[in-house]
């Protein structure tokens, strides 16, 4: 496998991003995800994601939120250097989105379009303890299942229709619809009624709608 960068920079790329993390979310009381968002905007997650020794290995974790919000023109207060971190679930959401960003190749902007920080920390719980490998197996399958394309999707593309004008041929509600799409209602748990009216619409069965579980 050919990862974002010699393995030899891996260790202090983890250690500084969890460092970031932790001195963002905890020293500056920011939160996490705006702090990703913004070592995306400013530039620095594709240097970092380059494996730039500068960047992942010249400077420290706190060094790296001071040049992101400089560069970011926020107003923010900046604590003090910090010289010791705890293992905070912060520390380790930057630690771990470190390593798997190595191990995938992934870009720091396609990681962060598919999963949230929050999402991330979630897994602290049942991951921290873990194998790093472990994280990337249940992160891959997230993104997997966010990205797949839905067979509603799928039907709705192939008869040609929009999601409007599905919609409106069913007379499902659009934002219900956009819901099932996105995979943010389980259409498996959808009304009787509402897999009729669209099975009826796209000519297929109720069961061409429902996903695999």
């Amino acid at each position: 496998m050919i990862h974002a960068y010699d393995e030899r920079y891996l260790d202090d790329a983890m250690r500084n991003l969890g460092e970031a993390a932790d001195y963002a979310a905890n020293a500056c009381k920011m939160n996490l995800q705006k702090f990703f968002d913004l070592f995306v905007v400013t530039g620095f997650a594709t240097q970092f994601g380059n494996g730039v020794p500068k960047i992942i290995s010249g400077l420290s974790g706190t060094e790296l939120v001071h040049e992101i919000i400089v560069k970011s023109r926020i107003e923010q207060e900046l604590p003090e250097v910090q010289t010791a971190y705890d293992c905070s679930p912060e520390y380790w959401c930057g630690w771990i989105i470190a390593y798997y960003q190595w191990n995938t190749g992934r870009t720091f902007k396609d990681i962060f379009k598919n999963i949230s920080a929050k999402e991330i920390e979630k897994l602290y719980p049942t991951l921290h303890e873990a194998a790093e490998e472990k994280f990337v197996d249940v992160v891959n399958a997230i993104i997997e299942r966010k990205t797949k394309t839905t067979k509603l999707q799928e039907l709705r593309k192939n008869i040609g229709y929009s999601q409007r004008e599905l919609a409106e041929k069913s007379e499902v509600n659009l934002r219900t619809l956009q819901q099932y799409e996105l995979k943010a209602k389980d259409i498996n748990k959808a009304a009787t009624s509402t897999l009729l009216a669209l099975s009826k619409t796209l000519g297929c069965k109720i069961e061409d709608l429902l996903e695999n579980v």
